[in-house]
C-alpha cells in the first residue's frame, strides 16, 4: 500500500459533482472541523457522538457556523484565529472578596485587544461587573 501514500480516496454518492468540487469539499470539511474543535477547546465542551441524523446535521451546522465566525473573525482583524485566541486569552476576569463584599474586575485591555474588539465591532467590556455587599 506504499504507492498510495500521501493520496486519500473519497466516495461520494452525489454522481453531479466533479472530482475537484468533491476535493475541495473534503479540504473544507476538515478546516471546518478544525475551527470548532479549536472552539470547543476554547468553551470546554466534551466530544459528541451522533447517530440520528437530525443530531448529526445540527453538528455539521454548528462546525460550518464556527468556521464562519472564526473566518469573519480573521477577515476583520487581518490577524489568524490562533493570533486572536492568544491576544484575547490575556484578558482576564478577576473576583476580589474583603469581609461580607465582592467585585469582579477585569484586566486593562491592551492596545491589541483594543484593535481586535474594535475590528469585530464589540465595546470594551466594563472594567468593574458585579459588585455586591452580603448583608443579612
Amino acid at each position: 500500500m506504499e504507492r498510495l501514500d500521501g493520496k486519500y480516496l473519497i466516495r461520494t454518492s452525489d454522481d453531479t459533482l466533479s472530482a475537484e468540487d468533491v476535493a475541495l469539499g473534503y479540504k473544507q470539511l476538515w478546516q471546518v472541523e478544525a475551527a470548532f474543535r479549536s472552539l470547543k477547546q476554547t468553551m470546554e465542551l466534551r466530544p459528541m457522538y451522533h447517530r440520528k441524523n437530525e443530531r448529526i446535521r445540527a453538528h455539521v451546522l454548528l462546525c460550518w457556523l464556527s468556521l464562519l465566525l472564526v473566518r469573519v473573525a480573521e477577515n476583520r482583524t487581518s490577524h489568524t484565529w490562533r493570533e486572536i485566541r492568544s491576544v484575547m486569552n490575556e484578558m482576564h476576569l478577576v473576583t476580589y472578596k474583603a469581609g461580607s463584599g465582592r467585585v469582579r474586575q477585569r484586566t486593562e485591555v491592551t492596545p491589541e485587544q483594543a484593535q481586535i474588539l474594535k475590528a469585530l465591532g464589540y465595546e470594551h467590556p466594563p472594567l468593574f461587573s458585579d459588585i455586591s455587599t452580603d448583608t443579612l
